[in-house]
């Protein structure tokens, strides 16, 4: 798996499976009875039950319930972590987070960003990481599937006014879907030695005598859907390049589909719910083209290396020896794409262009893929101001599946969008001008830049990868970044729905010959472009200053 066949037959398998997923997707939230039903129908409906029934909600009250839920997982979760030193099942007697601490990772865990300023094996214990960051994986992840499938419905059902309901899609998504691949990842995960006990620290001699205390705890059962959920959080503080995380190339090509597989499975989902799988191909096409030319970028920056090292072998620097620069690089890609977050190596010590690559990935809104219904949700949003350009550009009023684009959801497009933006140049303005904050950064020069830039593309684009340079260095900066995730979250969740809320209560019109095709490779391009245009070109002046004179002053020769 460390040459371009294996590659390809990797991506070959992830491209099938996920599409075959999306199908499963489909009839889960149809509703369809399944042999898995007979299992977990009478837990379904006793969840629900519990939430008072799945009436249909308005796109309004189905944001309400989005907004109520992830409130009360912040609380709960917040308060865990700050009262961890007095609570059971900490072992290894780990104290409670400082407030800070604590309302950064709450904030993380709650919005799929799962940014860790914190080193899990050290500072979070047994029941935190179970009751607290685990739960909060799953239905994190689940919030982010259910407005997924809300804001399909408004694009592609009939005309109406109810967008489904929150509580149903959430159950559906959670216990159909994430709960047992996450079972059958942690089983494959503990067969290749990655940890599952309750047990503390082991105490082991090394061979100079000295004593060792070794980390462990519940780890493949938080691994599986910290991948499967593109939550990104490690049991321990350096994430998969720990080999309790991520012993074996197998583990890692497992982590890797599982980081893509949900993303990639909602763009068949989209097809089947759209009643044309060419939509679904259309949106498939046009993310994996993207992902696949930054993959690309990243594999030969990292494979030549240094030019200023003369070394063979590619860049090593930051990199586990078992994994090398392709899966190394091949993870990089993929955990920047999808939102995810976790690292198999120390993205700071990648090539210039392989950063920027990672910085484009996340800038764009992590739509390339993208986090599990947040990238489809995203994506969404560029058709919008993709179709609304072809409009523009043809002097017709732009239509998507027949339903008409006009001001209303334009402007609720572009509010959403412009949440990127003021997060990351605003926020990390804000934030870098504070006393203590450019003296916690690493390297000096361009590369610095890159270090400040990343945290906030990072925090603002729900992904929660650093630089490891800079971040939460002191209290005002990990706070700010929580108010960074925030942003990013909800700013677009609530935009997103308010557009599909408009957009089901249009009758669709017939397809003319006059009406723009959004499946074709023109569409495909177009959206591309879309992304790109408004998604890169916006924060171009920024990268020019970062990594882009970095890799310049690499090629002349120059050091900083």
């Amino acid at each position: 798996m460390t040459d371009l066949p294996g590659l390809l037959l990797f991506l070959l398998v992830l491209a099938v499976t996920g599409w075959i997923l999306g199908l499963y997707m489909g009839r889960v939230h149809a509703g369809e009875r399944m042999t898995i039903s007979v299992l977990l129908g009478p837990v379904e409906r006793g969840l629900l039950a519990l939430a008072g029934g799945a009436r249909p909600q308005g796109w309004a009250a189905y944001a309400l319930a989005v907004l109520a839920f992830n409130a009360a997982g912040f609380v709960l979760l917040h308060a865990i972590l700050r009262l961890q030193g007095v609570l059971p099942l900490n072992p290894d007697g780990v104290g409670g987070m400082a407030p800070d601490l604590a309302f950064n990772t709450a904030v993380s865990f709650v919005t799929n960003t799962n940014w860790q300023a914190y080193s899990g094996e050290a500072q979070a214990s047994y029941l935190s990481q179970m009751l607290g960051l685990t739960v909060q994986n799953f239905v994190s992840a689940g919030t982010g599937m259910a407005v997924a499938v809300a804001v399909i419905r408004g694009f592609t059902a009939p005309k109406g006014e109810a967008l489904g309901n929150f509580w149903q899609d959430l159950v559906r998504s959670v216990l159909y879907i994430l709960l047992p691949l996450s079972v059958v990842v942690a089983l494959l995960l503990i067969l290749q030695g990655v940890p599952q006990t309750l047990l503390g620290a082991v105490k082991a001699v090394t061979l100079v005598g000295a004593e060792q205390l070794i980390a462990r705890g519940p780890a493949a059962s938080q691994i599986a859907i910290k991948q499967l959920g593109t939550n990104g959080g490690g049991f321990f503080g350096v994430n998969s390049a720990h080999p309790f995380e991520n012993p074996t190339i197998l583990t890692n090509l497992v982590q890797c589909w599982a980081i893509l597989v949900i993303p990639v499975g909602f763009c068949s989902l989209y097809g089947r719910m759209a009643g044309d799988m060419r939509q679904g191909r259309a949106i498939f096409t046009a993310m994996a083209l993207l992902f696949l030319a930054g993959l690309a970028v990243i594999i030969w920056q990292e494979a030549a290396g240094n030019p200023l090292l003369g070394l063979s072998g590619g860049n090593m620097e930051g990199k586990e020896q078992r994994f090398g620069p392709m899966l190394s690089a091949l993870w990089a890609a993929a955990t920047t794409a999808a939102s995810n977050g976790s690292v198999n190596a120390m993205h700071d010590s990648f090539m210039p262009l392989s950063g920027l690559v990672m910085l484009v990935n996340m800038q764009v809104g992590e739509v390339i893929f993208g986090g599990v219904g947040s990238g489809l949700y995203g994506m969404l949003l560029y058709v919008v101001l993709a179709v609304f350009l072809a409009g523009l550009m043809v002097g017709r009023t732009p239509e998507y599946l027949g339903r008409r684009i006009e001001a209303r959801e334009v402007v609720l497009a572009v509010l959403a969008f412009l949440s990127m933006p003021l997060g990351i140049l605003v926020g990390g303005a804000i934030a870098a001008s504070a006393p203590a904050a450019l003296a916690s950064v690493q390297d000096a020069g361009p590369h610095g830049l890159s270090e400040i830039l990343y945290a906030y593309f990072s925090a603002t684009g729900n992904n929660g990868s650093a630089f490891a340079g800079w971040g939460a260095a002191t209290p005002f900066q990990t706070t700010a970044l929580g108010l960074v995730m925030l942003l990013g979250r909800y700013a677009i969740i609530v935009p997103m729905l308010a557009i599909a809320g408009s957009l089901i209560r249009k009758q669709p019109a017939p397809v003319t010959a006059g009406t723009f095709p959004t499946h074709g490779p023109l569409f495909v391009m177009l959206l591309m472009l879309t992304v790109l245009v408004l998604g890169a070109l916006t924060f171009f002046p920024v990268l020019a200053l970062g990594p882009l004179a970095e890799q310049t002053a690499l090629v002349a020769g120059q050091t900083f």
